[in-house]
């Protein structure tokens, strides 16, 4: 598969993420959004790893697997900050009985 079909498909991904963070005001969507456009930043970061080793590849076949790594590590974190921001939701909504983020704004009186 060529690398432009990755970039369209990792920056419509990424698109769609923005828009729904921008235009939702339900807070688990927001954060699913987020892990879109995370999830979007890691398949463009294993595509130009492969890309980039393609041709160490024949002598060597664990090469381009940095990106790959690195891809791990950036989903370990987001799913520690996904349990956090799901943890303040959850508290959130004892309290309030609402996810809405602009409800939020009321909290600061």
């Amino acid at each position: 598969m060529p690398i432009e079909q990755y970039i369209f498909l990792s920056l419509a991904l990424f698109t769609i993420g923005i828009v729904g963070v921008l235009t939702r005001r339900n807070a688990i969507i927001i954060f699913m959004c987020i892990e879109l456009m995370l999830n979007a930043v890691n398949l463009l970061l294993v595509a130009f790893s492969k890309m980039h080793h393609l041709k160490l590849m024949e002598v060597n076949p664990n090469a381009g697997t940095e990106g790959q790594l690195f891809v791990f590590f950036i989903m370990v974190v987001a799913a520690a900050e996904v349990s956090v921001g799901l943890a303040i939701i959850v508290l959130l909504y004892r309290n309030t009985r609402s996810v809405d983020v602009n409800f939020l704004n009321r909290l600061k009186h």
